[in-house]
């Protein structure tokens, strides 16, 4: 059977939202098991905290920003749009000036701040990434969504000009005082160093294993996204002189970032920074990679070779399918979707693992995403076999689209909602045409964030239609 008899079926037979295979069985059961994993971890109904799915550690019963930030994708893709706009209510909605600005960092399915974080506005755990993480959720989301809500809903701009305005000044993360910063500048009065709602109120990063830290370089690599992603949300509102400025401002941390955290003599970056004036290095160089913090490509492939040397934590792990695609690594991507899927890992069940395996997936390998602004959606298959493989059902700009890759060069997309859609088809290699159903079509030329070359062209699918496009010989 072909993959589009393969597709019609499956486009016939699906039921329950989005679904994959492949001809390649080992991707097709990763999805089947992330997939029913994580909907396993949606909240229930009747929970007083409203739609949820647990991001924190499972006898919690909570969400946590860094898990959230990271987990809505995958949530998004499996239909999970209800528990993601109210988890990032909740979390925008919180922050506040006796909290200097900081929300609160888990909030459980009762609606109360988790007790295993937080005693009181004065005494409480917060790693200071994560209203950026949480910034750059929330844009994703809107682009993915075609959802304005996310960007100019009241509780969402003041969420966004308060995390890149009054939260950065009272944490004293301005980009020329990253490295002399007081390491508590907001400590409760009487201070307990031995208290860690005392000591983590404010971390400087999302390691939270490293002692006597004044900066971490995911969190310089956070600033600079939340503060790009600011400039994305104003360009898109008109605001163009404003989204420069915060632009600019952005190039300052990327620029400290490259200057200060770059060990030449190791070819990899340091992660961390004590109060003790030394740099050192541990977990971290995964969010270089997530906050897309780095434009010298051969210290990004430095840092990638580096991380895939390397057997990190769950949480961090969790990360690497959707990153490796992004990044070119495509077969090592592959590889890591295996070995998060496989019943033999440790720790697969923790909540992340199946949310990253379906953004590895459908963003990665599928290579599905949205041009920001636009209802174009783009695809590229990362791969480097023939094998096919297709998504039916996914929810996209409020719209549903099934698309089919029959190895690297044909591709298949059927619009299966109610709204139109433009499609970016995207193929790796040089190509001057392509067939798109019985026309030859020119094709346009782009390179992908890790320099591989594509070629594209965009075509309108109506709802209810299908469009094919091959490139190569014809």
């Amino acid at each position: 059977m072909g993959i589009f008899s393969l597709f019609c079926l499956s486009l016939s037979a699906q039921q329950g939202g989005v679904s994959f295979g492949s001809s390649d069985t080992a991707l097709t059961r990763a999805f089947a098991w992330a997939k029913d994993m994580a909907l396993h971890y949606r909240g229930k109904e009747g929970d007083p905290v409203g739609p949820w799915y647990e991001s924190a550690l499972p006898p919690r019963d909570a969400f946590c920003m860094r898990d959230v930030s990271h987990q809505s994708m995958g949530a998004e893709i499996l239909g999970l749009h209800e528990e993601n706009r109210n988890m990032l209510t909740l979390f925008v909605r919180n922050i506040s000036p006796e909290k200097n600005w900081c929300s609160y960092w888990e909030i459980n399915k009762w609606n109360q701040p988790a007790p295993e974080d937080y005693r009181s506005d004065s005494e409480f755990w917060y790693n200071l990434d994560a209203n950026f993480d949480v910034l750059y959720a929330c844009w994703r989301l809107s682009v993915w969504r075609g959802d304005t809500a996310y960007v100019s809903d009241p509780v969402f701009t003041r969420f966004q000009g308060k995390s890149v305005g009054e939260y950065i000044d009272t944490w004293v993360l301005a980009a020329d005082s990253l490295l002399t910063r007081p390491a508590h500048p907001n400590a409760p009065a009487p201070y307990r160093e031995e208290d860690p709602f005392d000591r983590c109120r404010g971390l400087p990063s999302y390691s939270e294993g490293v002692p006597n830290m004044k900066m971490g370089v995911d969190l310089v690599a956070a600033i600079y996204r939340g503060l790009m992603t600011y400039a994305a949300i104003l360009n898109e509102k008109g605001h163009r002189q404003e989204a420069l400025l915060y632009t600019q401002k952005a190039e300052r941390y990327r620029k400290r970032l490259e200057a200060d955290w770059w060990d030449e003599k190791a070819g990899l970056y340091n992660t961390y920074y004590s109060n003790d004036g030394k740099f050192g290095k541990g977990e971290g160089e995964t969010f270089l990679l997530w906050f897309d913090a780095l434009a010298d490509s051969t210290r990004r492939q430095k840092t990638l070779d580096h991380i895939a040397s390397i057997r990190w934590n769950m949480e961090n792990t969790s990360y690497l399918p959707y990153l490796f695609y992004q990044n070119g690594y495509w077969d090592k991507a592959r590889d890591y979707i295996l070995y998060l899927s496989d019943p033999a890992t440790p720790r697969r069940e923790y909540p992340e693992v199946s949310y990253g395996v379906i953004e590895g997936i459908v963003q990665g390998l599928m290579g599905v995403s949205v041009l920001p602004g636009t209802r174009t959606v783009a695809t590229l298959y990362r791969t480097s076999g023939a094998a096919e493989s297709w998504v039916t059902d996914l929810p996209i700009l409020n719209t549903t689209i099934s698309i089919s890759h029959d190895g690297p060069q044909k591709s298949v997309m059927s619009n299966t909602g109610g709204g139109q859609v433009m499609w970016r088809a995207q193929f790796a290699g040089n190509y001057t045409w392509a067939k798109a159903g019985n026309a030859l079509v020119p094709l346009k030329r782009g390179k992908t964030p890790s320099g591989k070359v594509i070629s594209y062209v965009d075509l309108p699918v109506l709802p209810g239609g299908q469009v094919h496009v091959s490139v190569g010989h014809h």
